[in-house]
């Protein structure tokens, strides 16, 4: 059958139990030694000094509640009393153990000088009086030594416990803390991800709705390519959501070599656009850094994607170059658009983003407008090897 844990209350009273045995035992070898004196002390003191020891041992019962006065009244009685000298070494540890420095050596003070009393007035024939007062020391120091020992190992054993529990505090607020910085990371995935398709349904709606004269082959490839992105802005959208209900972690990312996609779809979207991959990343001549390979990634998207926005049609060039231990350059310049159009209002959320991308990877971005009218963003990051 299992045993039932010992709860601390019946721990105490057992050994509370035991320590009262123990005492009893004392008293009673205290006895024993005073019928073999040859010199028996007084019948009545004799009846005081065999009810002091009794007493004293049952007031051990209440020497967690009350330590020091039961400390103090065993040490007094100790002066007239050899039988409750073992009760009296019981209350000085627990009194060692449990009250203050200062009572502990008023207490042992006490109890030192009233056994020192009784030797005097009722020495001990058989045994020289240095010894016995050495002894009466030496005993009363290490019962004092062993219980500050006790007491300072439950201290230190409590303080432990009070880190530890600390210590888990701070790794749960820790958790807590990375857990919202992956969700951030993952509402910046949504918007360049989400903002990217969108801008491609925006175009070929757009396209649709003025070129309602277009040639029906047109007009139905137009269909597909809006067709095609809502159902994939759907299903980006659908993972994120499935993110934000799993554990932090799952989010897939996009690589370097995701790039030639983007290349696709913005010319199936009708923005010329013209790769050159002279760092070899995107065909995987050469490998580029997970990090790094994202953050080139983010940047051709957004690029492309401010580009149909705000100079639909024009042509955009994306140069990647650079070499392992050097620096990787990416590179999205657009010329000016065809004609005049109406630009939308941005706030200039996605270009920021992206500097701090570049930023939190060791790199450096820069945008603004070229010399022939268009726009250029150029990224420059640390090429591991």
């Amino acid at each position: 059958m299992p045993t039932t844990p010992t709860t601390p209350a019946l721990r105490e009273r057992l050994t509370d139990v035991a320590l009262i045995v123990v005492a009893v035992a004392l008293a009673w070898t205290s006895l024993w030694i005073q019928a073999a004196e040859p010199d028996p002390l007084p019948a009545a003191l004799l009846v005081a000094d065999r009810l002091t020891g009794l007493l004293g041992c049952v007031a051990l019962w209440w020497r967690r509640a009350y330590p020091v006065q039961v400390g103090l009244a065993l040490a007094v009685a100790s002066v007239y009393s050899e039988t409750v000298s073992g009760a009296a070494i019981v209350a000085l540890f627990t009194v060692a153990l449990h009250a203050s420095t200062r009572a502990t050596a008023a207490v042992c003070a006490t109890g030192v000088a009233a056994l020192g009393t009784y030797q005097l007035v009722w020495p001990d024939q058989t045994v020289p009086p240095l010894t016995v007062f050495t002894l009466i020391g030496l005993g009363s120091a290490a019962t004092v030594a062993w219980g500050l020992t006790i007491r300072n190992r439950r201290a230190l054993v409590e303080s432990l416990r009070e880190r530890a529990a600390a210590a888990e505090v701070e790794a749960q607020l820790r958790a807590e803390r990375s857990e919202r910085e992956a969700r951030q990371a993952i509402a910046r995935e949504m918007h360049d991800v989400l903002g990217h398709r969108l801008s491609l349904l925006s175009v070929h709606a757009g396209a649709l709705a003025y070129a309602r004269t277009a040639p029906p082959d047109d007009v139905g490839r137009a269909a597909e390519v809006v067709r095609e992105n809502a159902h994939r802005a759907l299903q980006d959208l659908r993972e994120v959501i499935g993110v934000l209900r799993a554990p932090v972690g799952e989010l897939p990312v996009p690589a370097v070599e995701d790039v030639l996609e983007l290349v696709e779809e913005a010319r199936t979207a009708g923005t010329p656009v013209t790769l050159h991959d002279d760092a070899g990343v995107t065909t995987s001549e050469r490998t580029l850094p997970d990090l790094q390979g994202r953050t080139v990634y983010r940047v051709v998207q957004e690029s492309l994607t401010n580009a149909r926005k705000h100079a639909p049609g024009a042509p955009v060039t994306v140069r990647i170059t650079g070499r392992p231990g050097d620096d990787v350059v990416a590179e999205v310049v657009n010329a000016p658009p065809a004609a005049p159009v109406t630009r939308p209002s941005g706030s200039g959320t996605g270009l920021r983003g992206l500097e701090e991308r570049a930023r939190l990877v060791a790199g450096h971005l820069d945008h603004g407008p070229t010399d022939r009218g268009g726009w250029q963003v150029r990224l420059r990051l640390p090429w591991p090897t």
